[in-house]
């Protein structure tokens, strides 16, 4: 076996796969770890040839939307025939999504050539600053000179953190987004949204269009001092463009937008809630302002860009049965508006919640924001060492949500298989099938770490119970729990029709309803499904008793019957599809384990 790479950052490294790239960028100074300075950028971008001054550009900073709105700007660009970048972060699944061109993350291999053709000029920087290029500002760096050798027309380009002091602000945009700005980052970034608000006007440079979402009045005070400042004219959210209406739709909304020049009428916007809406409005009149002129866009062409948008692990839909959602949202601004999404599109019933957070992120404020939507939550930790204790967040949660609404699970695919069981119990007693759901947030990597669980085209450990989730558990825990109350609202009926004793009557009736209940939630074996079949019988029996069990024992025997016989054939259904599945994306056995 080969010897290891050198992982120190002081010398270059040329690579030859994904995970030599990843091994160096990783081994470097991580993102997290911050030092205010762009006199390291600067050289490293000096030394490239500037590459960042070879396009046209976009820089969006903010609090939160910055990669939906990012992704909306992209795809604008790209259906007015200009070739584009892109760089957004973090990363949700693969540190590939960071660099994007036409629209498309860069695959390994132009990845792995991208890192190289940036990997002499690291170590140079490194021995001439006091201290060596971060992760976050290689591959800033990487992606500028990735779109100046495509060669791209426009780089969309997303702030890591704050403004001012980000690697990316090394580049003169043409137009400046500035989405809505909260507290976050306050150990950064200062602990007001006037604070906040100085550091992010800082990517508003000299002669620029400054696009700025609806803003506090403070807030909006910063920006139009700095815009006075460096001459930059300013474009502000519901006074030159804005969402004019909007109507939830399946699949996302419909929405109508006041651009700059005219006005976009009955979009179809395939992403849920107001916020992305008021996304929609900044991307379009952002592009307006970029491509300049005095005629409004093309109609045709902004809906079809439009309605071909995605923006992963943002109120994202990837599974069914029960349906799991995944969403970013970070801290309690974008949690706000997640809770008001889930309220004005969906009718989950109940809606259970995965929470995983960052240890240096307002949890009790990200709780509060989403109790009021949440039926119970389940919290857990991702696989970082940024991540706060599942421990530590359950105390915080019990605090917010109470006890009995609180399940503390550590390991993040079991906390999802719990809390998809709690959904599907939940929805069999309270609400029709298919109405109960999965949330699944509190970080980017919590979202991100999900997503690969349960979409990867493989089995991954602890994953496979929720990826070939049972519809036959489903449905037969469905007919067990009406049967359960079904049994228990009978039981009076039974003591006044019969002339049997109290006794006898509330054996009859409650002894198999709560013999149901209890089948209902244990349905993990054959043994389980085989005591149904017995419960169904013993209710059918108890008719020489009292002769309308004899009635309802046979209803819930047809209605287990089917359930059951039909939830096996689902089942063997759903794993040879999944079988077929992991034959045709997993070639290699041993590349299934991460």
């Amino acid at each position: 076996m080969s010897e290891p790479p050198v992982t120190s950052p002081s010398s270059p490294r040329l690579a030859e796969t994904m995970a030599e790239v990843e091994d160096a960028l990783l081994s470097r100074w991580p993102e997290t770890r911050l030092e205010p300075s762009l006199d390291r950028i600067r050289a490293f971008v000096e030394l490239l040839g500037e590459p960042q001054r070879s396009y046209r550009s976009v820089h969006l900073t903010g609090t939160n939307g910055k990669t939906s709105t990012s992704r909306m700007i992209d795809a604008l660009l790209r259906a007015l025939e200009l070739r584009t970048g892109r760089f957004t972060s973090p990363h949700v699944e693969r540190m590939n999504e960071r660099i994007s061109v036409d629209g498309e993350p860069l695959d390994d291999e132009a990845f792995v050539r991208a890192f190289n053709d940036v990997a002499p000029y690291t170590h140079m920087v490194d021995e001439d600053q006091p201290h060596p290029l971060s992760f976050f500002e290689t591959v800033v760096g990487m992606a500028y000179a990735a779109f100046a050798d495509a060669p791209v027309d426009v780089a969309v380009v997303e702030v890591g953190m704050g403004g001012s002091w980000d690697a990316t602000n090394v580049i003169d945009a043409d137009v400046a987004v500035v989405l809505p700005i909260a507290v976050d980052h306050a150990k950064y970034l200062g602990g007001t949204p006037e604070a906040i608000a100085s550091e992010k006007s800082g990517i508003v440079k000299a002669g620029s269009v400054v696009v700025s979402a609806a803003q506090d009045p403070e807030v909006d005070a910063v920006l139009v001092a700095r815009s006075a400042e460096v001459g930059a004219s300013l474009l502000r959210e519901g006074v030159d463009f804005g969402v004019s209406a909007r109507t939830p739709a399946v699949g996302g909304q419909i929405v109508t937008l006041e651009g700059l020049r005219g006005r976009y009428e009955e979009l179809f916007l395939p992403l849920y809630g107001a916020h992305q809406a008021q996304n929609a409005a900044i991307a379009l009149a952002t592009v307006e302002a970029l491509v300049g002129g005095k005629e409004p866009l093309d109609g045709e062409l902004v809906a079809a860009a439009f309605a071909d948008v995605t923006s992963p692990a943002r109120l994202e839909i990837v599974r069914r049965s029960p349906t799991v959602i995944l969403d970013a949202a970070h801290n309690p601004h974008g949690a706000a508006a997640t809770a008001a999404a889930l309220e004005d599109s969906f009718t989950f019933d109940p809606l259970v919640g995965v929470l995983g957070v960052m240890a240096d992120k307002d949890a009790e404020g990200l709780l509060v924001a989403l109790e009021p939507v949440l039926s119970h939550v389940v919290v857990t930790q991702c696989s970082t060492d940024r991540a706060m204790r599942a421990e530590a967040l359950g105390e915080a949660a019990i605090d917010v949500f109470g006890e009995e609404r609180v399940t503390v699970v550590p390991r993040l695919a079991d906390a999802i298989e719990a809390a998809a069981t709690l959904a599907e119990a939940g929805e069999s007693v309270s609400a029709s099938i298919g109405a109960g759901a999965v949330l699944v947030t509190g970080s980017v990597v919590t979202a991100g770490e999900a997503r690969t669980l349960l979409t990867a085209g493989r089995r991954r450990p602890g994953a496979g119970a929720l990826v070939n989730r049972s519809p036959r558990r489903g449905m037969c825990a469905a007919i067990l729990s009406l049967e359960a109350i079904t049994l228990g609202l009978s039981t009076p009926v039974l003591l006044t029709l019969t002339d049997v004793s109290v006794p006898v009557g509330l054996a009859v009736g409650l002894g198999p309803a709560v013999f149901a209940l209890l089948l209902a939630g244990a349905l993990r074996s054959e043994g389980a499904y085989r005591a149904g079949w017995v419960l169904q019988g013993i209710a059918i029996s108890l008719g020489v008793l009292v002769p309308m069990m004899f009635f309802l024992g046979a209803v819930f025997g047809l209605l287990w019957g089917t359930a059951d016989l039909l939830g096996r054939k689902i089942d063997r259904e759903r794993a040879a599809a999944y079988a077929a599945l992991e034959d045709s994306s997993d070639p290699d056995p041993d590349a299934a384990t991460d």
